[in-house]
């Protein structure tokens, strides 16, 4: 994937709109409406007091907005792909599965906004000794983000999972 995917997050709404303009890059959602507002750009009249505000954010920080133990979404979020056209919505209190990728040599195989099956490799670790073990998911789902963590090589895949 070219590109880096880009997040935005529920937020109070005077912290992405002030004095009826927008002071960010954020996104308005009031049911079935979407408004994308540019910095500086109006907030539109039919807006009203039911709507949520979304403020982007730096993408590499999504794994703040979810609970590692229980993969719990703590806040509504939408990430934009690098196409521009393909979005995947998330709401506070969807469940992701994490998946961990720890092995002397890693190969991501999947991407983020991939979807994978459950017989579908999403990575391979390769161990000391040489063999190659195929990485799994446990249900079919889509990749919203790869964490590559910071105090360890390793990563860990966020699968949002395909309702059974």
């Amino acid at each position: 994937m070219a590109g880096i995917p880009r997040l935005y997050v529920e937020t109070e709404k005077g912290n992405c709109i002030r004095n009826g303009r927008a002071t960010s890059e954020c996104v308005v959602i009031e049911g079935n409406v979407e408004v994308w507002l540019k910095k500086g750009e109006a907030l539109p009249g039919f807006i009203g007091e039911r709507a949520k505000f979304l403020i982007k954010e730096v993408y590499d920080r999504f794994h703040i907005y979810v609970d590692q133990l229980s993969g719990e979404v703590r806040a509504d979020a939408v990430i934009v792909l690098p196409d521009g056209r393909t979005r995947i919505y998330l709401k506070r209190g969807d469940r992701l599965i994490l998946l961990p990728v720890e092995g002397f040599t890693k190969t991501l195989i999947a991407d983020v906004g991939n979807r994978v099956r459950r017989g579908d490799a999403f990575a391979a670790v390769t161990t000391r000794k040489g063999e190659v073990h195929y990485l799994r998911p446990p249900r079919a789902g889509t990749v919203v983000f790869i964490d590559e963590m910071s105090n360890r090589p390793h990563y860990i895949y966020y699968l949002l999972p395909e309702e059974e």
